[in-house]
């Protein structure tokens, strides 16, 4: 994933950890973990990143959580699967039946339940929800909400990562930019475009926006991105 022309997180859209509970310590102790066992410090994942030191440390602290576009470059630079954080951030608490805080066994089979969809909860107001039982190298199949004033990156930001990007807006508006055109989203709406263009996304008016997200090939283009 690269990111441009940006160096610091939403200001304005970050979320701090102590909101998102183990979601935010999930995802930063896999992140530190995978850097270290990559052999990487702070400052050079933050720098192949283009973030901060600092927002580095803080998102692997758990003290805040990634935006949509900071996650996707730590996870280019350390060749790790998003897939594999949704494992680390959506276990949830255990009771004494084995089943997690909402009650329903975690499975492995080939319907995966609403109500026990694995999340991660990003800056800004943005929820991925993984509509499979089960990480897929190939695809990334989600479930996306772009809360009341959530976007992917800020205004003067766009990102771009491997791989072709589909969606299908299910409620509210969303607007898009990809490269130079910019496109407002109704629900019914779909779309579909190539990674690598630079892109952002973010919601309009005053409701959430909900969708149906497919990411094809990105990991493979990431690898080959990283070659």
């Amino acid at each position: 994933m690269e990111r441009l022309d940006r160096r610091t997180e939403m200001t304005d859209g970050t979320s701090n950890g102590s909101s998102s509970g183990q979601n935010a310590h999930g995802i930063g102790s896999r992140l530190r973990e995978v850097r270290q066992a990559r052999g990487l410090s702070v400052r050079e994942l933050a720098r192949r990143a283009s973030v901060s030191p600092s927002l580095v440390s803080q998102v692997e602290l758990g003290r805040i959580n990634p935006s949509v576009s900071t996650l996707y470059a730590m996870a280019q630079v350390l060749n790790l699967s998003i897939d594999k954080l949704f494992t680390d951030a959506g276990q949830g608490e255990k009771g004494s039946n084995g089943e997690n805080e909402i009650g329903t066994r975690p499975t492995n089979g080939p319907v995966q339940r609403g109500i026990s969809r694995q999340a991660i909860q990003l800056a800004s107001g943005v929820v991925w929800e993984r509509l499979t039982t089960m990480p897929d190298e190939d695809v990334e199949f989600l479930y996306v909400t772009y809360d009341v004033g959530g976007a992917s990156c800020p205004k003067d930001a766009m990102i771009r990562h491997g791989g072709r990007e589909y969606g299908y807006l299910a409620s509210g508006r969303l607007g898009i930019q990809i490269g130079f055109d910019k496109y407002e989203l109704y629900p019914g709406d779909s779309f579909s475009f190539n990674g690598h263009t630079p892109h952002r996304i973010w919601a309009i008016g005053g409701k959430p926006a909900t969708a149906i997200w497919v990411i094809l090939n990105r990991h493979g283009d990431d690898k080959r991105l990283l070659a």
